[in-house]
């Protein structure tokens, strides 16, 4: 049952001592594994408040709450240009899910993709972004004890959901093949893991002024594959566009040997679609199955049209 936004605005009084609630809204993010309002106080000043609906989501916002402090810290030692949420509270929700934190709120407008235009304004602005992500200290991560991986073992483990996927016999077999003939490619994954957000989209994206000024959502933070964070842009962005963001990115990064970034880009967006599926078979929800089956068989069309 969906915490109320009351609920959540009396969490984050908990949270915060000394925070007068005036007014709170249910925010647009809200997901399967999150309760998430907007609240703002008696100043104006609006907060996120964020509680966990499962006790794996729980545990996901605690070790984002490590590494956003360390984001910060990160900001202030001029590693990178970018907000984070700032966490500033936390309280303890009914039943075992865990904590609702609260967060301050990243200024800024979401990014639309199509305000990303080819050139040297937010595209390269959004390049140079995904380099310092990836230019940040692997430590950063494996302190707050996130998950680190070398390329093969990476490799490894991108084939070992392909092959889960394909035990549902829900995956089409020329995806699966075209799939597992890249994975089996072993010169497209030699590549120095790096700091990777993990979830990155047009939501996790914040502009203001033509430039990037907040990335939230970091609870995917993982030491890993560069493309990961890349997946979405060539899905869903005009080539000219992508050309932009890669120029200013090679640019920005200290030492960038990996000409077959965009490739594994590409192969990250297309699993993608399976990886929502099963979420669906995992959760037992038959509408995300059907939703994902839906989107394998389109791409599987566009791939392999006859």
């Amino acid at each position: 049952m969906p915490r109320s936004p009351l609920a959540l605005a009396a969490l984050a009084s908990v949270a915060v001592p000394g925070l007068d609630v005036y007014d709170v809204l249910r925010s647009p993010h809200a997901d399967a594994d999150f309760d998430v309002v907007v609240v703002k106080d008696a100043t104006g000043t609006r907060w996120i408040v964020r509680a966990p609906k499962r006790a794996a989501a729980g545990a996901a916002l605690e070790a984002e709450k490590g590494l956003l402090s360390a984001l910060g810290r990160a900001k202030e030692a001029g590693l990178v240009t970018f907000d984070v949420p700032h966490p500033v509270g936390a309280a303890e929700v009914s039943g075992d899910e865990g904590r609702a934190i609260v967060y301050t709120e990243v200024r800024g407008a979401q990014l639309m993709l199509p305000a990303l235009e080819p050139g040297p304004g937010l595209a390269a602005a959004l390049g140079r972004t995904l380099a310092q992500i990836h230019e940040l200290p692997i430590a950063l991560v494996e302190d707050q004890g996130l998950p680190s991986y070398t390329a093969d073992d990476y490799r490894q483990r991108r084939l070992a959901e392909l092959d889960a996927g394909i035990q549902t016999g829900k995956v089409p077999p020329r995806l699966a093949d075209r799939w597992e003939h890249q994975l089996e490619n072993v010169s497209w994954w030699r590549f120095d893991p790096t700091v990777v957000h993990g979830d990155m989209g047009e939501h996790q994206i914040f502009i203001a002024d033509g430039d990037v000024v907040g990335i939230v959502d970091w609870m995917d933070a993982r030491v890993a594959d560069p493309a990961d964070d890349l997946a979405w842009l060539v899905a869903a962005a005009p080539e000219d566009v992508v050309d932009s963001v890669l120029e200013a990115y090679t640019m920005a990064r200290r030492e960038l040997r990996d000409p077959h970034l965009l490739d594994r880009a590409r192969l990250a967006s297309e699993m993608a679609l399976m990886r929502w599926m099963m979420f669906g078979v995992r959760t037992d929800n038959p509408d995300v199955v059907a939703d994902g089956e839906g989107m394998l068989a389109d791409l599987e069309a566009l791939l392999f049209e006859d």
